[in-house]
């Protein structure tokens, strides 16, 4: 009892409580009840329903490139790449959104993979451009399925025509908008 109150003067003979944060991590949370005021208030933000999909979606690429030693944004980079014969560094920030000293760590990362490489400029040999190696393009011809089986897990609950409509609203949405 005199240990307890030296340790918690506070609390003279009152038994110490664990703190709220300890006792967080050392149980399971209770499932989150969608019907409870405060979820219905966020469910309502289309913008929070955006972010919390984008969050899940993340997390299901993150996890099934982990093998890989990649992550979503090198995948990004990868799949622009594809569709090119290359591009410069600070096009590929621009086009994918990414600050541009992200794109220097992530060609790095690309490079020492083997999936792409930093070439010369055809048009200006003072420039480098990042192309797909064959490597690079193995790789995503291999990890098509697996991408494809993400995204239905992510729009499982939707119906084909409309999983349409909402890739058509989300391409609206991000290509009026400058990144």
């Amino acid at each position: 009892m005199l240990e307890s109150a030296q340790r918690n003067p506070r609390h003279h003979g009152a038994e110490t409580r664990e703190p709220a944060i300890a006792r967080q991590h050392a149980t399971n949370p209770a499932p989150i009840d969608a019907n409870e005021p405060w979820m219905r208030g966020l469910h309502a933000d289309t913008g929070y329903l955006l972010y919390r999909l984008g969050l899940r979606s993340g997390q299901l690429f993150n996890t099934f490139l982990q093998e890989s030693g990649l992550r979503l944004r090198h995948y990004a980079v990868l799949r622009f790449l594809v569709t090119s014969d290359g591009a410069l560094q600070r096009e590929l920030s621009a086009r994918l959104g990414y600050d541009p000293s992200a794109i220097v760590g992530l060609v790095d990362d690309l490079e020492k993979l083997g999936f792409a490489e930093r070439r010369p400029s055809p048009d200006d040999r003072r420039s480098r451009i990042v192309v797909l190696t064959a490597e690079g393009r193995t790789f995503l011809r291999d990890t098509d399925e697996a991408g494809r089986r993400v995204t239905n897990d992510l729009v499982d609950p939707l119906g084909p025509a409309e999983r349409e409509i909402l890739h058509g609203l989300l391409l609206r949405i991000v290509e009026d908008r400058p990144s």
